[in-house]
């Protein structure tokens, strides 16, 4: 990793941002996977107050990446030049809006978010509970489970702008689809209204029996992202990958998880590069033996080591 930030910019942001800051820290220690080299700094904002005033004292060329609960993510052995920014420390926000909808913001699990939304009777809204990591990753990449995704409920969205600056936004104005979403620039999402059908009688019995599926399903407690691949069109990726005989096929600490040929499991020593070449192995003969092009819903970010 190359280093980008002069000595005396970190020593500014240190001095003026105190704990908030770390200098050379590990991204396993920020990813679901538990994998990735050193972030060159990462900021832990505690509001969105002080979140605005770091970002208005970098200079606008520094490279700045934004992360959540690091599920969805593989970051590179060789880690990450710049600033990352990691918005699991902002304040876990939620509250009731009339008629029928909440303002949540974007550290809040989306598995807390689900429960509450139960609890006050707005729905459709149990799939929340399936969805790891936060609000805000699910808001980027239009995350989903059990046939809903999470635009479906968005009214509109809380912006906070590379110069620090908020925005709100109607979610009309974003292009969404099938775990993507466009529009939203060089702006990251720190909270959203949601708004639910009053007609819809959400079931506390219906979201314990979706948490009992997953976990008798899917590779609970184990490093993992969640979902690797997206399902293509008419088909689920986790079959055709255990249709090509990939479950519990593995390079280094890297593992397709014998209980869901969807996951990869770190199995206590992986690196990045084993994640990934298992990703890349998984797609490659998925696209061969079936003729079916896998998309991977993992970000990829930094540097493969030297």
């Amino acid at each position: 990793m190359s280093a980008v930030l002069t000595s005396t910019l970190k020593q500014k942001l240190l001095d003026t941002f105190a704990s908030g800051v770390k200098l050379d820290e590990p991204m396993a220690r920020h990813t679901t996977w538990r994998v990735g080299g050193p972030a060159e700094l990462l900021f832990q904002p505690t509001n969105e107050t002080e979140l605005s005033s770091f970002l208005r004292a970098l200079p606008s060329e520094l490279p700045l990446h934004w992360v959540g609960f690091g599920s969805n993510l593989l970051v590179r052995d060789g880690g990450v030049e710049g600033v990352v920014i990691s918005t699991r420390t902002l304040e876990r926000t939620l509250e009731r809006k009339a008629p029928h909808g909440v303002y949540a913001g974007a550290s809040l699990p989306c598995a807390t978010l689900g429960r509450s939304l139960v609890r006050w009777e707005m729905g459709p809204s149990e799939f929340f509970a399936g969805i790891p990591g936060s609000l805000g990753g699910a808001l980027t990449m239009n995350a989903g489970a059990h046939g809903t995704e999470t635009w479906d409920a968005v009214h509109d969205v809380r912006l906070m702008h590379r110069d620090g600056s908020i925005e709100t936004r109607d979610a009309t104005q974003f292009d969404v689809g099938y775990r993507r979403v466009s529009g939203q620039g060089n702006a990251w999402f720190v909270g959203a209204h949601l708004q639910f059908d009053p007609a819809y009688e959400p079931s506390l019995d219906r979201l314990r029996e979706l948490q009992a599926r997953r976990h008798a399903t899917q590779p609970i407690g184990q490093p993992s992202c969640g979902s690797v691949f997206a399902n293509p069109e008419g088909d689920h990726s986790a079959r055709l990958i255990e249709a090509s005989g990939l479950k519990g096929f593995r390079i280094g600490g890297a593992e397709v998880s014998p209980k869901h040929a969807n996951f990869i499991i770190n199995t206590g020593d992986a690196t990045a590069a084993d994640i990934e070449s298992l990703i890349d192995h998984v797609a490659q003969t998925v696209e061969h033996k079936h003729g079916v092009a896998l998309r991977h819903e993992v970000r990829f970010l930094g540097e493969v080591a030297a």
